[in-house]
């Protein structure tokens, strides 16, 4: 399952997206630095997107719940609601990797038309986890499983925990592109 993601949207970029959504845009303190980061492992941090006030409040977490074996970096979503600790991570592409042993083939998934995807989260005290399905077709020849993404006329509805759950799907057929990059 996706171990590593892209995160090279601007800060600027978020805010003419979200803006669009009619969804205000804030964080704490100063304007964060959003240098391009071409690959967020786990635990390494990452801007992650909560809901607050009626808008999306910017900040950053760790990537990973702590577990017995490691990050939980991939959170089944399968049949499961959730009423709190909802997130959406902004991301520009995300990896898998195919093949027995390494070097593996690893591909590049990015977003067919839009400027980045929202992949749905969940937070556990001062960390994230990404939320999975089965595959959508664009997904399903390289990996049994995907990240969730959310249309984005479904962000402010997951970030807004008051609300219902926007469903969790796999994504349709179009959604991302692909590239063999190794």
């Amino acid at each position: 399952m996706c171990n590593e993601y892209a995160q090279e949207r601007s800060l600027d970029e978020l805010l003419k997206e979200f803006g669009q959504l009619e969804l205000p845009l804030t964080w704490d303190g100063g304007a964060p630095n959003m240098e391009p980061r071409p690959s967020i492992r786990p635990t390494d941090p990452s801007f992650i997107i909560t809901g607050r006030d009626g808008g999306a409040h910017l900040s950053q977490m760790r990537w990973g719940f702590p577990g017995p074996r490691g990050p939980i970096i991939n959170f089944r979503s399968d049949g499961r609601g959730f009423p709190r600790g909802r997130c959406l991570i902004p991301i520009d592409a995300f990896f898998e990797f195919t093949g027995p042993k390494a070097p593996k083939s690893k591909w590049r998934f990015t977003p067919a038309d839009a400027p980045f995807l929202g992949i749905a989260g969940l937070i556990r005290d001062d960390r994230f986890s990404l939320l999975t399905c089965p595959p959508g077709p664009d997904i399903a020849p390289y990996h049994d499983r995907q990240v969730v993404i959310l249309p984005r006329e479904h962000w402010a509805a997951w970030l807004d925990t008051s609300r219902p759950q926007p469903p969790i799907a796999p994504a349709p057929a179009g959604t991302l592109s692909v590239v063999q990059i190794r």
